[in-house]
């Protein structure tokens, strides 16, 4: 054993040492990606019953609304009961929406949460998102015929996704802006063009004050307009730049973009819930235990821990690839098997990362 110690002394000396909180730090903005996506979202219960949702994580079910059907989204805890096995696209968020799981879009299927659900819901709006398609190209994404990388952005009025060159100007960096329009909504909402040339008004809060006519868009469609057949980026908090005037109140009725006015609509207003939910109940009693530990036992547990990570992702590459949802008992054997190679790994005294 005092070779072996040796050995492993020797080789530590080789390689960068990585703490625990390296590690886990290196995960975490893949765990906030999920709490965007997720977190808002009930994982349990259909939210049929909570009515036209604000905003929610929706999926849509090739298996049992393919392409030439009606078009159908679920909620998240559907996708998981009454779509486990099938193939889905995720939607990210959409706002307004009922979950359709179960009706009468779906020819056999009847939904194990909340069967009792009306025929349709009249109230919810459906693109090419609903069939895998994206974009004014009407593409898959991830896009196997497409070699081209290129970030996907979504349009906070159509909330369909648009590749950045196809928007007709090239997206800043992604920390710069907090919401796109795209070109055909900027053109069926043109008044947005009056505050996205005055847009570095936005920075010094001159329209924080009251016009004479008592409204701003009247105020900037006085000055010198130019418009252009691109889409456009918006900075954080420009929705409460957007006059609420009578008039401009009823025209945001009249083109169905009200929700331009709340500050609850946003995605990130969304996120931020899921973020607080999940910080409200999450315990992390590894990182509470980490600092009775030797160095000893941290390496042993980051060993393991990389061990875990890198099979858990092997596994669920798996699922990724045939398009289906991981359930629980999929997870439950996973840890089974996991455990089990980690008992011959012990009975065979092989003391190493993998």
């Amino acid at each position: 054993m005092a070779g072996a110690e040796g050995a492993a002394g020797r080789q530590s000396e080789l390689e960068p040492v990585v703490s625990l909180v390296d590690v886990l730090e290196e995960d975490e903005e893949l765990e906030n990606e999920a709490c965007a996506v997720l977190g808002g979202s009930d994982s349990e219960k259909c939210s049929y019953s909570q009515g036209s949702v604000k905003r929610q994580a929706l999926y849509a079910c090739s298996t049992c609304t393919p392409e030439g059907e009606e078009p159908a989204g679920i909620c998240l805890a559907c996708s998981y009961e009454c779509h486990g096995s099938h193939k889905l696209f995720e939607l990210y968020t959409k706002r307004n929406f009922r979950c359709d799981c179960g009706n009468s879009k779906f020819k056999n299927l009847e939904c194990k949460l909340l069967p009792d659900k009306a025929k349709v819901n009249s109230g919810n709006k459906y693109n090419d998102n609903f069939f895998g398609l994206y974009c004014i190209c009407k593409r898959p994404y991830p896009d196997p015929e497409d070699e081209i990388p290129d970030e996907m952005i979504q349009c906070v009025v159509c909330e369909d996704w648009f590749h950045g060159r196809h928007l007709g100007a090239i997206p800043p960096e992604s920390g710069d802006f907090q919401e796109m329009v795209c070109q055909a909504c900027m053109k069926r909402c043109s008044f947005l063009w009056a505050y996205a040339a005055q847009l570095a008004v936005f920075k010094n809060e001159s329209l924080n004050a009251e016009s004479k006519s008592g409204c701003k868009l009247q105020e900037l469609k006085a000055k010198q307009l130019i418009k252009k057949d691109t889409a456009t980026y918006w900075p954080l908090n420009w929705r409460s730049k957007l006059c609420t005037c009578q008039d401009c109140m009823k025209m945001y009725g009249d083109l169905d973009v009200l929700f331009l006015t709340d500050e609850y609509d946003t995605v990130l207003a969304y996120e931020n819930k899921g973020k607080i939910a999940q910080a409200t109940d999450r315990s992390d009693p590894l990182m509470d235990t980490l600092s009775s530990m030797n160095r000893v036992q941290q390496v042993e547990l980051i060993c393991e821990y990389n061990d875990l990570k890198t099979e858990l992702k092997d596994y669920l590459k798996r699922f990724a690839d045939e398009g289906t949802v991981v359930k629980r008992e999929d997870i439950q054997q996973f840890f089974e098997e996991f455990q089990s190679k980690k008992r011959r790994r012990v009975d065979g005294m092989q003391y190493y990362c993998s």
